[in-house]
């Protein structure tokens, strides 16, 4: 049985729409903290089953019976992410999971200024003193997050950014079809994978394309880190967003979303979408 945990969301929800097209619906279930949310996966035969990190007892019931237990990160800031995972694998390993595969990010490390990237490397070491055969999805940046990373350039003709680096922008959407495809492969994928867009712009190149694509000059402007975080500040950002944002900056101009991987491709079996699609899709589609 393949169990999926947060499918109520948009990145493992659609990991199981992606499932359902390559196996029973019996073979899987879902582990959710609300099961009220997850109807639609009930009414497709799908188990529903619930079960919150922060809940660890909920956790053996969730996972038991799963050869294949897809964790989904946590993805709030100001939680103790590891520790949340920790419960979670903790769980897994106590009930016979088969193996567990996790969705972490491109980048993972220790030492990175990205505070999720940090948080991805220890769960990636918990997984690996587990005992458990395990996979972690090191998927590239998520090109939706330029919608708003960007702001309204559009209407300004400007990109104002704290630093300039380069990012594997990847789509949600290819990232949850080739988690399906890994999990269909039962293993085929062990240790941690990196999932990534064919290219890494800088944010410069970035503004070119998007000049293209209005067919008007859009601006790059680097502000520098202090006067960017006082100007999220001034537009009503709250600082502790402002400056984990800012983490995010600092890590690319520091190389460690600037790598590329063929995998994405060869898994989807197609181009993976790019920065140039993201782009014209236009703000609605995020």
């Amino acid at each position: 049985m393949i169990i999926v945990t947060g499918a109520t969301g948009a990145l493992n929800g659609a990991t199981v729409d992606h499932l359902l097209e390559r196996m029973p619906a019996s073979d899987i279930a879902v582990a959710v903290r609300d099961t009220g949310k997850a109807g639609r996966f009930a009414d497709l035969g799908v188990r529903v089953r619930q079960g919150d990190y922060a809940d660890p007892a909920s956790l053996p019931g969730a996972f038991a019976g799963a050869d294949q237990l897809l964790l989904v990160s946590s993805s709030d800031p100001r939680a103790d992410a590891v520790s949340l995972h920790r419960a979670a694998i903790e769980a897994a390993a106590a009930v016979g999971v088969g193996r567990i595969l996790y969705t972490s990010h491109q980048g993972a490390a220790p030492d990175t200024p990205f505070g999720p990237g940090r948080d991805h490397a220890a769960t990636e070491q918990l997984l690996e003193d587990s005992g458990v055969a395990w996979t972690s999805l090191r998927n590239g940046f998520y090109a939706h997050s330029l919608s708003w990373l960007l702001g309204p350039w559009r209407e300004t003709g400007v990109i104002a950014v704290p630093v300039d680096g380069a990012v594997s922008w990847t789509a949600r959407e290819d990232a949850a079809e080739a988690a399906a495809v890994i999990i269909a492969a039962d293993g085929a994928q062990d240790g941690p994978v990196t999932l990534t867009a064919r290219a890494a712009p800088t944010f410069e190149q970035i503004a070119d394309t998007a000049s293209e694509l209005a067919g008007q000059t859009v601006r790059l402007e680097v502000l520098g880190e202090n006067e960017w975080v006082a100007a999220q500040v001034e537009a009503g950002q709250p600082e502790f967003v402002a400056r984990f944002m800012l983490g995010m900056f600092q890590a690319a101009e520091r190389g460690f979303f600037a790598g590329t991987d063929p995998l994405l491709a060869d898994l989807l079996g197609r181009e993976p979408m790019t920065v140039r699609e993201v782009l014209g899709q236009g703000p609605a589609a995020h």
